[in-house]
């Protein structure tokens, strides 16, 4: 017996954002060839009907269900069966000027799938952004961005940033009169080294190594306005240990210019 296929989840709230996010969602889910689940969790299950309108993409296969409790909570344990889960930045909850909602905020953090927050509406044929380090969950992200950019046909920029500052045993700082040229060549090969492999897994993926010194979120936002999606890790090589988000992928969500993956 084949197993099921595990759908792309999109939460719905009946807000305008919510409804942009069902909208991503549903391309998402053509281009991987999988169902598309829609889920409200609270009382107002008509805002279904607007978000199944909303995700008419012709041969995607569309559920939908309604669930009472926690919305966070639920879509978490719904996130347990999804390939990937999409959100609206903020919802209905959200007040004038709330850049990202507590309910995306904590699916990020927790689910058990990549999770892919929407905001704005990105050109179809602008590249995809990959953050590039060696974090722990870096290869997870690096093939997520790669999917991404394979099943759009677009361009993946592969950015990696570095500064003076470095964290090796311990926090250390290059000398005043370390050799940045040098420091940046080695950077670049450190990339091409890391993204060889890769390479090789993705032949029709136009892979473009971006070496930029600078912090990573100014970096990676810098890259991103001009992309159609940012991905990253849950947590950079700067981040210390724990369940939740690291710094650079919290300050995308909050301040990202398009829809930002972040990948466990």
């Amino acid at each position: 017996m084949a197993r099921e296929q595990k759908a792309v989840l999109a939460g719905v709230d009946g807000s305008a954002r919510a409804l942009d996010a069902v909208r991503w969602a549903a391309r998402d889910a053509a281009l991987r060839k999988r169902p598309l689940r829609l889920i409200h969790v609270g009382e107002d299950a008509d805002c279904l009907a607007a978000a199944e309108d909303a995700a008419a993409v012709p041969g995607v296969e569309i559920r939908r269900g309604a669930r009472t409790g926690h919305p966070a909570q639920r879509l978490i344990e719904e996130s347990a069966t999804a390939s990937v889960v999409v959100l609206g930045s903020h919802g209905l909850g959200g007040f004038p000027g709330m850049l990202l909602g507590s309910v995306a905020g904590a699916l990020a953090a927790h689910a058990h799938c990549p999770v892919v927050v929407v905001r704005g509406a990105p050109s179809e044929d602008a590249p995809v952004v990959a953050g590039i380090d060696a974090s722990p969950g870096g290869d997870a992200a690096l093939a997520f961005a790669l999917d991404e950019a394979n099943l759009r046909r677009v361009p993946l920029l592969a950015v990696h940033t570095w500064t003076d500052m470095t964290m090796g045993e311990t926090w250390s700082v290059l000398p005043i009169d370390a050799d940045y040229g040098a420091v940046a060549e080695d950077e670049r090969r450190l990339l091409a080294e890391r993204l060889a492999g890769w390479r090789e897994k993705y032949p029709d993926v136009d892979v473009r190594p971006v070496v930029v010194r600078d912090r990573p979120v100014r970096g990676l936002l810098t890259a991103g306005r001009d992309a159609q999606l940012i991905v990253v890790g849950s947590r950079g090589r700067a981040d210390f240990g724990g369940v939740g988000l690291g710094s650079t992928s919290q300050a995308l969500l909050h301040h990202g210019p398009c829809p930002v993956a972040v990948v466990r």
